[in-house]
């Protein structure tokens, strides 16, 4: 095997944008900023480029090819074809980003998958009994809560491999290999590590690695033996081919080896900050810059969903938003109402590079307060 670089299609995902360009509703507006931030998997400098680099420098992993797949792409391949149950959350928009009824922001780089598999060459690998493999890597898009280590943009990378059973037959030792090369790509030839068995919706058997930092075990890789299901819904028969996958994300890999307080920092454009980014070098603050604390609550309706309020959030602040924090939630039908509900967050304003004012935040949470009000149908209390 030789590694070769595929770029699938993005056909559909152009005409999905033109559409979506004609929009001027909050959803569209929020969807549009997101796809247009930069890849960091891309960007030279950033440690989440350095981190996809090493992985993909590893001699084990020498021949595998790498594809660039859509970020838009089809909820049924996302969801479907990777076993995810029909009640699984992340199906919901509450927890992803649809563009369309049929249509999402990828959640997961895993659907390379699909895209890959199309590709002539690799059909004609498959048909010759070759084994096959790939990498796929850059942004994902999932609705989530803010705080220190959680962005609803951030960066995976999947690798996968598929072997002919007469040829190799792929088990935890080769899925516990593929995950000590990665965290010792990380984390350094000397990384302390633990690995044990896990659940994902798609791989059976499944192995989780954890890795020792200042003492403590952090949980950094999941990786496991493709389901047989899985294979067969890809039309890759089962009874003669076996694989091993994996998909972390990049982030936790780079803020682990790094020891960074804040995933804000990966995005920074501080010098101070950015000379500090490399991989296994341990962040030291260039400030810690004060916090300010404010307080929101509301009443509003029991369909309320919360992670559509983080996004809320997350658009008025901006990024001075360091963390919000659910204080309250609790229903009272003779004072609010049997259809709804109280809610009480305690939210974190801190500037990774400057002090804020006091009457700068409370401008902004001001502003907060209107918008819940307006968007939510909420009461202010």
């Amino acid at each position: 095997m030789r590694r070769t670089t595929y770029f699938a299609s993005r056909s559909e995902e152009k005409k999905l944008l033109k559409s979506l360009e004609k929009r001027s509703d909050s959803e569209s507006s929020r969807i549009k900023r997101y796809l247009a931030m930069p890849d960091l998997s891309r960007r030279a400098g950033s440690p989440i480029a350095e981190v996809v680099e090493r992985i993909l420098s590893l001699p084990d992993f020498k021949d595998l090819d790498v594809i660039e797949v859509p970020e838009i792409v089809p909820a049924d391949i996302s969801f479907d074809l990777f076993d995810f149950p029909s009640d699984h959350p992340a199906r919901g928009k509450s927890d992803t980003y649809y563009v369309d009824d049929r249509h999402i922001l990828r959640t997961h780089t895993t659907v390379m998958w699909f895209y890959y598999l199309q590709e002539p060459d690799v059909k004609r690998k498959m048909e010759a009994n070759e084994p096959v493999g790939c990498f796929s890597y850059g942004k994902v898009y999932r609705k989530d809560e803010i705080d220190r280590n959680h962005m609803n943009v951030f960066h995976q990378i999947d690798g996968w491999y598929l072997a002919p059973k007469d040829k190799k037959i792929i088990g935890k030792e080769e899925l516990s290999d593929a995950l000590r090369g990665i965290a010792r790509a990380v984390f350094g030839p000397d990384a302390n590590l633990k690995i044990f068995p896990d659940t994902f919706p798609y791989t059976d058997p499944s192995l989780q690695m954890e890795v020792e930092k200042n003492g403590k075990w952090l949980e950094v890789l999941g990786s496991g033996v493709v389901k047989s299901s899985v294979l067969e819904k890809f039309g890759v028969d089962s009874s003669k081919w076996n694989g091993w996958a994996f998909g972390p994300g990049i982030e936790r890999l780079a803020m682990v080896s790094m020891d960074l307080p804040d995933i804000r920092l990966l995005w920074s454009e501080d010098p101070r900050v950015k000379k500090q980014l490399r991989i296994g070098s341990k962040f030291f603050e260039v400030s810690k810059y004060p916090p300010i604390v404010r307080d929101i609550s509301f009443i509003v309706r029991k369909t309320f969903i919360p992670n559509d309020y983080f996004d809320l959030v997350r658009d008025t602040g901006k990024d001075l938003v360091e963390e919000v924090v659910l204080l309250d939630k609790y229903e009272n039908a003779d004072k609010f109402g049997k259809d709804n509900i109280s809610y009480a967050y305690r939210i974190t304003y801190r500037s990774l590079v400057r002090t804020l004012t006091t009457p700068e935040v409370d401008a902004i949470h001001k502003k907060l307060e209107a918008v819940t009000a307006k968007v939510f149908e909420a009461k202010i209390r």
